[in-house]
């Protein structure tokens, strides 16, 4: 069985475990949600429940965006999205608890490994003290006035040995090296109250799509605001009109993809086009006899030529496993034009350099993840650099009160996730909705 299409990136060979009923689309809408993923589908079902009609257009052949699950091997597999972050205000958390969703509370306590050996006490002691020092300098840094400065500059000197690791850890879940992310913008999640969801993220968004008029393999090239209302053209020359759009795509994909006319305003476009790509791969490793045992723990690897930006090891307790790549290591693959064969050797010499060829016997690589090669992605999420922290609420304003804008890259405290983007696309469809049915929610 191949694992990639010509052209295609290496995750979209894969079916979606959860394929939802959609409902077909109205025929004068009075809002078009571009994008059919957490933010999207969010915005469609805000506007349902406040009696809005909506048509929703997505690019993919699929729902769920950068949320995928699949099926390997029998069990559900998440090729893009897995952690749901920030429980006490993650909006998929709250809405996953009242409907009796599978949510799983992710467990505190990991692996460590240095070397070719588990961890010794006193070095997990050290480590965890030196994230925990760069994390209050850091969350202070990014509170103090003053002029932003790269989230780097924040990190204490003292933080001895683990000072490479916290910094390589810290760019893995900021998509960018620390030296090119906003101090003002720094994420702020606590990680103690996170979930995970039994059957798949993307498999829990295909669930919330179940009704939702929605139009697959319809990608958005153009959108007329010159008029009243607004006018939006889908690949092929087909056209939607509406009263509003909600648009959801992700900003690496506005930027490239997306014709407006008239040109959106300069201060609107500067904000689209000064995001930075964020990139976060992963490999989806199948290794019955990994020394990691306890499902959902995440596994630090540390010490050597080259370690692993993280692991995640047996998800919901299975013989699978999360190998996480970060923009170094992404960079490096494309910058050898090797694709997911070679992101497969550099995983298997990372591991074989810490565990021993002789351990990785039963280790197969089935999928390997390419957001950033997606044309509909265009990268894992929006980075901020520093000077750029206003970007994300700018976006949220409403333009010439027919458009607006919705998904992580706008969301301050949860950016870069789809419990973000979930929040995002409920409120822009809120606003729209208190336009178009005044008085009503």
């Amino acid at each position: 069985m191949r694992e990639t299409r010509a052209g295609a990136p290496a995750h979209a060979h894969f079916r979606p475990s959860i394929v939802p009923r959609l409902a077909p689309l109205p025929e004068t809408p009075d809002v078009v949600v571009v994008g059919a993923g957490a933010a999207g589908i969010a915005a469609a079902r805000t506007l349902v429940g406040r009696g809005v009609s909506v048509a929703v257009l997505e690019a993919r052949s699929r729902v769920g965006g950068r949320a995928f699950t699949t099926d390997l091997r029998g069990h559900a597999i998440d090729l893009g999205a897995h952690w749901l972050h920030a429980g006490p205000i993650n909006p998929l958390v709250r809405l996953g608890l009242s409907r009796g969703e599978p949510l799983r509370r992710a467990p505190q306590d990991g692996h460590g490994w240095v070397g070719r050996r588990p961890a010794r006490p006193e070095e997990r002691r050290a480590a965890a003290r030196a994230f925990d020092l760069a994390d209050r300098a850091m969350t202070a840094g990014a509170a103090a006035p003053g002029p932003d400065r790269p989230a780097s500059s924040a990190l204490p000197a003292s933080l001895g040995p683990w000072g490479g690791r916290v910094a390589r850890v810290h760019g893995l879940v900021s998509g960018r090296p620390l030296e090119e992310v906003s101090l003002h913008d720094f994420p702020s999640m606590e990680y103690g109250d996170n979930f995970f969801m039994a059957g798949g993220y993307g498999g829990y968004l295909a669930r919330l799509a179940h009704g939702l008029p929605v139009a697959l393999d319809s990608p958005v090239e153009a959108i007329d605001w010159s008029g009243a209302g607004v006018r939006v053209t889908v690949a092929g020359g087909r056209c939607v009109s509406a009263l509003a759009v909600i648009v959801t795509a992700p900003v690496m994909v506005l930027r490239a993809s997306i014709a407006f006319a008239p040109a959106l305003p300069t201060e609107v476009r500067s904000a689209i086009d000064g995001f930075r790509t964020g990139l976060y791969e992963h490999a989806v490793l199948h290794w019955p006899s990994s020394p990691f045992r306890g499902r959902d723990r995440l596994a630090s690897i540390a010490g050597g030529r080259q370690s692993p930006p993280g692991l995640l090891a047996r998800i919901d307790g299975t013989p699978f496993h999360y190998y996480e790549l970060d923009y170094a290591d992404a960079e490096a693959v494309d910058a050898a034009r090797s694709g997911p064969d070679g992101v497969r050797r550099h995983v298997r010499a990372v591991l074989a350099h810490h565990f021993g060829a002789g351990r990785l016997h039963d280790l197969s690589i089935p999928a390997v993840s390419e957001w950033r090669h997606d044309p509909w992605s265009r990268g894992s999420w929006a980075v901020v650099p520093p000077g750029h922290a206003p970007a994300r609420q700018r976006l949220q304003a409403p333009v010439g009160e027919r458009i607006w804008f919705a998904g992580e890259a706008l969301s301050r405290l949860q950016w870069g996730t789809a419990g973000g983007a979930y929040e995002e696309g409920a409120r822009a469809a809120d606003a729209v909705a208190g336009r178009i049915r005044p008085g009503t929610g």
